[in-house]
C-alpha cells in the first residue's frame, strides 16, 4: 500500500506564492505517474499538473506559466511550486499516484491520493 502524505498548504494574498510538498512510503518516484489536482466547493475535481516516471510534465492551462510540478526522486518527494497565486486557486489540493511508466496525462487513473490539504488566497 502507497501512502501520500502532503504538506505546504495555507493562506497568502493574490500574486504571493507556495510550495507544496507530497511524499511518500515508499519508494515510487521511480517507475510512476504523479499529479496533483485540486477541487473546490461547486466544483468537480480539476486536474492541475502531472509529471511522468521519465520526467515529462503537463500543466493545465489554467496553471500554466505559474505552477510547476517537480519531484525530487531521491528524497521521494513530489512538489507543485505555486506563484503569482490568485483566489480562483482557492482549493483543496490533493497529490495523486499511478504506477504507469508510459504517458501521464491529467486524466490518468490514479490509484493513490494523498489526504489534501487546503489553499486559501484572497484578494
Amino acid at each position: 500500500q502507497v501512502h501520500l502524505v502532503e504538506a505546504g498548504g495555507g493562506s497568502v494574498q493574490a500574486g504571493g506564492s507556495l510550495r507544496r510538498s507530497c511524499a511518500a512510503s515508499g519508494y515510487i518516484y521511480s517507475g510512476y505517474c504523479l499529479g496533483w489536482f485540486r477541487q473546490s466547493p461547486g466544483k468537480g475535481r480539476e486536474g492541475v499538473a502531472s509529471i511522468a516516471s521519465y520526467g515529462t510534465v503537463n500543466h493545465a492551462d489554467s496553471v500554466k506559466g505559474r505552477f510547476t510540478i517537480f519531484k525530487d526522486i531521491a528524497r521521494s518527494v513530489l512538489y507543485l511550486e505555486m506563484k503569482s497565486l490568485k483566489p480562483e486557486d482557492t482549493a483543496m489540493y490533493f497529490c495523486a499516484a499511478e504506477k504507469s511508466i508510459g504517458y501521464c496525462p491529467l486524466s490518468a487513473n490514479f490509484n493513490y491520493w494523498g489526504q489534501g490539504t487546503q489553499v486559501t488566497v484572497s484578494s
